[in-house]
C-alpha cells in the first residue's frame, strides 16, 4: 500500500460514492488506475465494507446508551453465547469485549428509554451470567466515526 493508496481510502471514508473520475482527479491518476487500486484493496480486504451511514435522529432512534458489562462467569462458552446474543440484538450498535472491570462495552441505539429498559430486561436481568452493567447516557454525539486514515 503506498500513499496513493491512502489517499484513495481517506477519500471514500467521507464518500464511498465517489466515483473512479472524482477520485481519480484527486489523486493524480487515471481513472482506470483508480478502479485497479479500488479493486485491490476490496479483494485484500483493507476495504471491509461500503455502507451508508444512517441518521438515528431521523430513523426515530435518537437514544444512544454505552453500556459497561460485566459477567459472571467467562468459560469459552458463555462468552460466545454473550456475544451471539449481542450480534443478534438490533439495539447493539458495536460491542466490545475488553479488559479491565467491564467485560463487555456495547454502544446502544434506542428510540426511547422505554425502549432501553425493554433491552435491558431481556438481555441483562433476564441473563443469569450478567453479574451487573453501568449504563451512560450520551447527550452529545460530538464525533461518531468509523474512519481509520
Amino acid at each position: 500500500m503506498d500513499d496513493k493508496d491512502l489517499e484513495i481510502l481517506r477519500l471514500m471514508q467521507g464518500n464511498a460514492r465517489l466515483t473512479a473520475d472524482a477520485l481519480s482527479a484527486e489523486v493524480g491518476l487515471s481513472p482506470p488506475a483508480v478502479q485497479k487500486r479500488v479493486k485491490r484493496l476490496r479483494d485484500s480486504g483493507v476495504i471491509d465494507a461500503e455502507i451508508a451511514v444512517l441518521s438515528p435522529a431521523k430513523m426515530g432512534r435518537e437514544m444512544t446508551v454505552i453500556v459497561e458489562v460485566m459477567l459472571e462467569r467467562e468459560s469459552r462458552r458463555h462468552l460466545d453465547e454473550f456475544k451471539r446474543r449481542m450480534r443478534a440484538a438490533p439495539q447493539v450498535q458495536q460491542c466490545y469485549y475488553t479488559t479491565g472491570e467491564a467485560d463487555f462495552i456495547l454502544i446502544v441505539i434506542t428510540k426511547d428509554l422505554k425502549e432501553y429498559e425493554a433491552f435491558t430486561q431481556e438481555y441483562f436481568f433476564d441473563e443469569s451470567n450478567v453479574s451487573r452493567f453501568n449504563t451512560s447516557v450520551v447527550m452529545d454525539r460530538v464525533k461518531v466515526s468509523l474512519d481509520i486514515v
